[in-house]
């Protein structure tokens, strides 16, 4: 080490103590010096360290979760569309079980020198996660914005549909049509989504007069057996009604209803989250509460490009308000003294 710092500072013209400084990222170097730093480790062929690389204009990087949910392509079509109106190319990384994580696609898009990275639903949503890879991002200063989970204090712009109204919407709905047995059906409580779904569900039975009932919260994988093993509890629990926390949770809830013999809306109705592509096409179609995806991805790319222009938005979440989208799967209760029972099997 000793060696090379002598031979970049003879070749740069400068001091030991200075290329050590332009190394490690450290402040008290001009720009000429540390251009000199750097034109002479390319000279001399030694690998520039990650963060002193020179990025790629055109790359962006995007990290998504599983593709199976169809909201996640729609934000990544979205994105991909909004990024190509203004020169850039998005690098799409998947996140699979099987496959590469978060971390190891990070070090990859590192590695091809890119803008800046855009996160929709990753680690970030996961209060549980150590927030030190992040904090080496900034660090390096490279440009990012989170979509759906906010890091507070991190200063990282983050976009995100404003869950807590999403869940209150949905437990509203189901009250005006007069069901009281209302059950959740949702992903792991570690998620911050989910938890202020949660937050936003029992504030609508507050607010309705109705009481919260802990047996009716079921929480499974964000897949469609993780919504139909969760709601086949709920529904032997006399549940009427269910709030799940994707359009893919609530397949495989309208799924478990029939399999206990019952019907969907006629016996229990069910509303969905992200109104994802050809929901309205299901049987039935499914009633759910829509995330702007469109007016987010568009502002997930203005706020990172904004970042890699050196002119960043304040580092806050911005709130887009969900809607709910009704159709066939959401039914009246017919009768008020059927509120508390469960509901019959059909013949």
């Amino acid at each position: 080490m000793a060696a090379r710092l002598d031979h970049i500072a003879r070749q740069a013209g400068v001091s030991k103590a200075t290329v050590s400084r332009v190394l490690n990222e450290r402040p008290g170097v001009s720009p000429k010096a540390r251009s000199a730093v750097l034109t002479a480790m390319d000279v001399l062929g030694y690998e520039r360290p990650i963060g002193l690389r020179p990025r790629s204009s055109g790359l962006v990087g995007l990290i998504t979760a599983e593709l199976q949910n169809p909201v996640f392509p729609f934000f990544a079509q979205v994105i991909e569309t909004a990024l190509a109106r203004h020169g850039y190319t998005a690098v799409l990384c998947t996140q699979t079980p099987e496959g590469a994580g978060e971390d190891e696609y990070v070090g990859m898009l590192l590695d091809r020198g890119v803008s800046g990275i855009l996160f929709v639903s990753g680690l970030h949503a996961d209060t549980t996660i150590d927030r030190a890879r992040y904090h080496t991002l900034r660090r390096r200063r490279l440009p990012i914005v989170f979509v759906n989970g906010d890091l507070p204090g991190l200063g990282v712009p983050c976009v995100s549909c404003d869950d807590v109204a999403a869940g209150r919407t949905a437990a509203r709905h189901l009250i005006e049509l007069g069901h009281r047995r209302i059950g959740f059906v949702n992903g792991p409580l570690r998620y911050s989504t989910v938890q202020r779904r949660l937050a936003g569900f029992r504030a609508a039975l507050r607010e309705m007069g109705r009481g919260y009932d802990a047996d009716l919260i079921e929480l499974s994988p964000f897949d469609v057996e993780g919504g139909q093993s969760a709601a086949s509890l709920l529904v032997e629990r006399g549940a009427t009604a269910l709030v799940c926390g994707s359009d893919l949770m609530a397949l495989g809830a309208v799924r478990a209803v029939r399999r206990h013999g019952l019907k969907v809306p006629e016996d229990v109705s069910v509303v969905g989250a992200d109104d994802s592509p050809l929901m309205s096409f299901t049987d039935p179609p499914l009633t759910t509460v829509r995330q702007p995806v469109q007016a987010m991805g568009v502002a997930a790319v203005r706020a990172l490009l904004d970042e890699i222009k050196g002119r960043p938005a304040k580092a806050a979440e911005y709130l887009f308000q969900p809607e709910l989208v009704v159709r066939s799967s959401t039914r009246a209760r017919w009768t008020r003294q059927d509120g508390d029972a469960a509901p019959a099997r059909a013949r």
